[in-house]
């Protein structure tokens, strides 16, 4: 092969490849995945609109918490409160929190009841391989009486289309192919963190996983809100971003002994 030919050769090679690069969203990816965590884009498309002005009775404090916050003081943490905490283990099928263990079997240590969360991306795959990947990384549960079921985190694409490119049956579907996959592997349903505007607008608001799942709802506000189809109570509230001790503010709607109760199943 003579220069020109040759030069003509990986002319091409190269558009080819620029082309397959142009064409691959972004989306795709997981350069945001370090820095995504349960309530990062709720709070930035819906906002902040205060705090509860005082405890509410009844409720049990927690908190949640991912790899961009670090090694976590949960000694310190139990000591301001804490009760449980959920700990973002996994996003997609190509993520795996990298202080997972130092978070979860730390919580753990310190007397605090603890589950994981994955974060959702039906942008890139099937809601079943997610929950497997999920339970494989850390998401699963057990019945020692301090590990809460695992929790889908499904807000806001932080990535592009704030659906995921989908229309809400398929983004209904997608989100009973992850529960009904991790209720089947586990034999405990798994909990829903979402947003009531979030929900409405990509799922059509609706009433399928009332009965089935419990609730954990964010909302940055001084009460509970409205809730979205299906519910008629949420097991844990997200009240308010980040604190000092550790991460982000959460209520569990009732006292230790319903946290224990959801622990044990």
């Amino acid at each position: 092969m003579n220069r020109t030919v040759a030069g003509l050769a990986g002319a091409t090679a190269l558009a080819v490849f620029a082309a397959v690069v142009v064409a691959t969203p972004a989306r795709a990816g997981y350069a945001l995945a370090d820095t995504n965590y349960a309530g990062t884009q709720i709070a930035r498309h819906e906002g902040v609109q205060g705090t509860p002005r005082a405890d509410p009775p009844g409720q049990t404090l927690g908190h949640d918490v991912s790899g961009h916050q670090g090694p976590v003081d949960w000694a310190a943490a139990a000591g301001a409160g804490a009760k449980f905490t959920y700990v973002k283990a996994t996003e997609g099928t190509g993520f795996v929190n990298p202080q997972f263990g130092q978070q979860y079997d730390g919580a753990h240590a310190a007397g605090i009841i603890r589950g994981a969360y994955h974060f959702a991306r039906p942008d890139v795959s099937g809601g079943a391989e997610q929950a497997e990947y999920f339970i494989a990384n850390g998401g699963g549960w057990r019945a020692d009486g301090t590990t809460l079921p695992g929790a889908l985190d499904i807000e806001y694409n932080p990535y592009g289309d704030v659906c995921y490119g989908k229309n809400p049956a398929d983004l209904t579907a997608w989100i009973a192919d992850f529960t009904r996959t991790y209720l089947a592997k586990v034999k405990r349903s798994a909990l829903i963190y979402t947003s009531t505007a979030w929900w409405k607008q990509c799922t059509g608001n609706t009433a399928r996983f009332g009965n089935t799942d419990p609730l954990w709802l964010a909302r940055y506000g001084p009460d509970v809100g409205e809730l979205p189809a299906g519910w008629e109570k949420q097991s844990i509230w997200q009240f308010a971003r980040a604190g000092s001790l550790p991460g982000d503010q959460n209520y569990y709607n009732g006292p230790l002994g319903r946290v224990q109760a959801l622990a044990k199943g």
